[in-house]
């Protein structure tokens, strides 16, 4: 008798989990759409000539709407796109990749070197992750012009220094996983600080870097506002360079907007789907851990 309540039991308990995972999935599935369809829209537009995308623009291109790449090669010679794309892949891939490198760093002697100035040093990482850019943002542009900054390499330094507080954060987080056994080991094998570093502390360390070089590149080849006030016109980025098919008294080159749109965010897109498994698995790392 016991055995069949216990049966059904756990029956009910699976028809109640089977239920909450329909209706997870739905739920799901719908925010999924959600965040798609604004990108779905661009993409279809993008084939629609100008004129037609602000009467109709949740129908597809027919043949009377329909232009081809015209939209395409029209924005890249207005826009300069190719240009502009070096000057995103330049600032993105150095910015990131300084990011990663100094900020593992970072994390790894702060959370080994026990002492108040770490401990203080440590949360001011974790304060400037709260402080809005809006605060800031005049300083700065005044401290770049007086540096000198306002070039693509000098945005690099800015980067470094706005991506560092969540970087420093979650290597932290998992840099007290690490058995600290493994970096004696290394010592009395005759490795230096440095060597110990390279060799031991960065690989154990890669899911958590894949999951920052992917947060911080997201973010940096979007961004819009930073290259705007430090570098302003004389060095276009892509964000930027789409900017400038605005005309005057508010008039938008909608065609060939959509198809720049379309170029800016296609890598950043597969860069994201080529990576995103190692997302969860950093972000759980470098948060929970410790």
């Amino acid at each position: 008798m016991a055995a069949k309540k216990t049966k059904q039991k756990n029956t009910r308990t699976m028809e109640v989990s089977k239920g909450t995972g329909i209706v997870m999935t739905v739920i799901f599935s719908l925010l999924a759409l959600v965040f798609i369809f604004p990108i779905v829209l661009v993409f279809i537009n993008s084939f629609k000539s100008k004129l037609y995308i602000s009467d109709s623009p949740f129908s597809l291109p027919d043949s009377q709407t329909f232009v081809g790449l015209s939209n395409y090669i029209d924005g890249v010679a207005k826009t300069g796109l190719i240009k502009a794309a070096g000057y995103s892949i330049f600032i993105t891939v150095f910015s990131v990749a300084l990011v990663v490198l100094l900020t593992a760093m970072t994390a790894w002697w702060l959370t080994r070197v026990k002492s108040k100035l770490s401990s203080v040093l440590y949360y001011s990482f974790v304060f400037a992750m709260i402080v809005p850019f809006q605060m800031v943002m005049f300083t700065l542009s005044k401290v770049t012009d007086t540096l000198n900054l306002g070039n693509p390499a000098g945005i690099i330094l800015v980067y470094v220094g706005f991506g560092s507080g969540l970087s420093v954060f979650m290597f932290s987080g998992f840099v007290k996983s690490i058995p600290i056994s493994l970096e004696e080991a290394a010592m009395i094998d005759g490795c230096t600080p440095v060597q110990t570093f390279f060799k031991v502390v960065l690989p154990v360390l890669k899911p958590t870097a894949i999951t920052v070089a992917i947060l911080n590149t997201m973010w940096i080849w979007n961004d819009y506002l930073l290259p705007v006030l430090v570098m302003g016109s004389d060095y276009q980025t892509i964000p930027i360079a789409v900017q400038y098919l605005r005309g005057g008294y508010g008039s938008v080159d909608m065609g060939a907007m959509m198809g720049m749109l379309v170029l800016a965010i296609l890598p950043i897109i597969i860069f994201y789907l080529s990576c995103q498994k190692y997302i969860i698995r950093g972000v759980a790392a470098g948060a929970v851990k410790g």
